[in-house]
């Protein structure tokens, strides 16, 4: 599973389209199936209904978006909690003479 994946998943969950999914992400529309494709694949469960003209999620993709969702905010906080080791912006130093 890769943050990719969760990343288009979760878009899709919002747009309800591959291609609109692809624009807004700069990405080509078959990059977005095919990742979409392999998460499914991995997980062994249908995520997405491409039955009709907008895409919706299955039972057990409403399920798994919770999670997604999850993930990317706690990798998400994660980046933003280690940027404080970044040199130059751990914060103030205080001196006394």
């Amino acid at each position: 599973m890769e943050f990719r994946q969760l990343e288009y998943f979760c878009t899709i969950s919002e747009l309800e389209n591959f291609t609109r999914t692809a624009k807004v992400l700069h990405v080509s529309q078959p990059s977005v199936t095919k990742a979409i494709k392999a998460l499914e694949a991995e997980l062994g469960l249908t995520l997405i209904d491409r039955s009709q003209k907008h895409v919706t999620l299955t039972d057990a993709g409403r399920a798994f978006l919770i999670h997604a969702r999850r993930i990317m905010q706690d990798a998400e906080i994660a980046k933003q909690d280690l940027m404080r080791f970044c040199v130059g912006s751990a914060g103030t130093v205080h001196f006394g003479v």
